[in-house]
């Protein structure tokens, strides 16, 4: 009843919209790293040292499998036994590239988190502060969850580049975060999604 008074406008056809380059950064798990997450994959349980980690479904499994191919898996405690640092060296990598632009890494179990703090010195962005200084430019390299910046925030002015340290457990937090800190700027500054996957 009211097409012939309105008008339909996308954003991206009127706006000088900034490049997407999609860019999957690959790391190789050592032999014996491999057969650990293989051996957790068929058994669903696997010993490492003297812990035992068991999934009791396949919704947890998927969960341990993604913390093993990031570096590191919790326990039945919920302590952190570290794996490996292969992302992490693939980050500094990454960081180092970028030649001094902000980099904002999106990670998502807590253990991720804390190991890139362990290794680089970041900024988590919590607070409206946070914000304000990472869109004006005050901040190098931060750190999101997707949970809080998928929804709400808007981190668009900061930089350009996105690092995902791990694979995405939700699509739509993934799409939303993607929205909410780089895609939305009319610049001719192109924007980078890195994706640092460990190989199958």
């Amino acid at each position: 009843f009211i097409s012939d008074m309105t008008v339909s406008m996308k954003a991206s056809d009127y706006l000088d919209m900034p490049d997407k380059i999609i860019n999957e950064v690959r790391v190789k798990l050592s032999a014996e790293e491999r057969k650990e997450y293989d051996v957790l994959k068929e058994d669903m349980v696997i010993s490492l040292g003297d812990t035992e980690i068991d999934a009791a479904n396949a919704a947890v499994l998927a969960g341990k499998l993604l913390q093993m191919a990031n570096g590191a898996i919790y326990d039945k405690d919920n302590n952190a036994i570290r794996l490996h640092d292969r992302k992490l060296d693939a980050l500094e990598d990454l960081i180092e590239g970028a030649n001094g632009k902000p980099v904002l890494v999106a990670y998502w179990f807590q253990h991720d988190l804390e190991r890139i703090k362990e290794r680089f010195c970041v900024r988590e962005i919590k607070t409206s502060k946070d914000i304000k200084d990472w869109n004006a430019g005050k901040v190098q390299l931060a750190v999101i969850h997707p949970a809080s910046a998928g929804h709400g925030l808007n981190l668009q002015q900061g930089g350009s580049t996105l690092v995902w340290f791990g694979s995405y457990l939700s699509l739509e937090l993934y799409q939303q975060t993607n929205a909410q800190t780089l895609a939305a700027r009319p610049v001719r500054v192109s924007n980078l999604y890195h994706h640092i996957i460990a190989e199958e």
